[in-house]
């Protein structure tokens, strides 16, 4: 899918860019498979801020996404790819045979009116279809993937993002995840073949702050423009250096080139090669 840029008719605009949606499908989302999302502006029950730069934005319907696929060996026909507010992917409407609609992640190469299947006991290697890992071929690429079995997928979900298969040992598979990262997933973990949709959602330039406003996040400033009370960074008269040895958080913990990841963590184990 393209980016789209505009005539610089604005400050604005110039230099701003988009996606163009000509390949998804004009409807609305499936009324069965969307809920109410309230927005409670990075606030708790008592009303106190717990996550800075949240509120406002444009109301939004959550489409449930089906994350196990647990209808085996049932192929599904896409009858529809959708924009979802609330994931940088493309989103499949897929219908089976009964009639039953569920939304699914969206591979690169899907099109409308294609087949797709979800099955243990191995299917063809053709984007959309889910397989263990088992079954899948080394090198092909691979996203939606659980990070144990009978889960929610968790892994490889955003926008043009892919992991590739490298080696398979026993009940254990090598995958090279998108960081970099490399490491071992149970072989019969589920995972959907293909590179997810929207490739070029990194190369978006939203040109000015009120396309991040209409997103929900609010505005983020320097710590060395507030006052002490407001980050250790601040206080002092003019433009002045921080007057620390390093770094800190709002909160004094140590910022900018610290290990943030606890070490003995229970994954650790998991992971071959790490990212950096």
């Amino acid at each position: 899918m393209a980016i789209k840029s505009y005539k610089p008719t604005t400050a604005g605009r110039r230099g701003a860019s988009g996606i163009d949606f000509g390949e998804l499908t004009k409807k609305r989302p499936e009324r069965s498979l969307v809920r109410i999302i309230k927005n409670r502006a990075g606030r708790n029950a008592q009303g106190k801020i717990t996550v800075r730069h949240q509120g406002g934005g444009h109301k939004r319907f959550f489409r449930m996404v089906d994350g196990k696929r647990e209808r085996f060996d049932e192929p599904a026909k896409v009858i529809a790819l959708e924009y979802d507010p609330n994931r940088t992917a493309w989103l499949a409407l897929v219908q089976y045979s009964d009639g039953e609609k569920r939304y699914i992640l969206a591979p690169t190469d899907l099109k409308i009116g294609m087949q797709v299947v979800s099955s243990k006991k191995g299917a063809e290697i053709q984007a959309g279809n889910r397989l263990p890992l088992a079954k899948i071929p080394v090198g092909i690429t691979v996203h939606d993937i659980q990070l144990s079995p009978e889960q929610e997928a968790s892994a490889v979900r955003a926008a043009g993002v892919g992991a590739i298969v490298q080696a398979m040992e026993g009940n254990s598979v090598q995958i090279k995840l998108p960081s970099g990262e490399i490491r071992i997933f149970n072989a019969g973990c589920m995972a959907t073949i293909g590179q997810l949709s929207n490739v070029d959602h990194r190369n978006i330039r939203l040109g000015k702050a009120g396309r991040m406003r209409w997103r929900g996040i609010r505005p983020t400033v320097r710590g060395k423009v507030m006052n002490p009370v407001d980050h250790p960074h601040g206080g002092g008269e003019g433009h002045n250096p921080i007057g620390l040895k390093h770094p800190k958080t709002p909160w004094g913990k140590p910022a900018l080139g610290v290990k943030t990841r606890r070490s003995g963590k229970y994954s650790d184990r998991h992971i071959l090669r790490r990212r950096k």
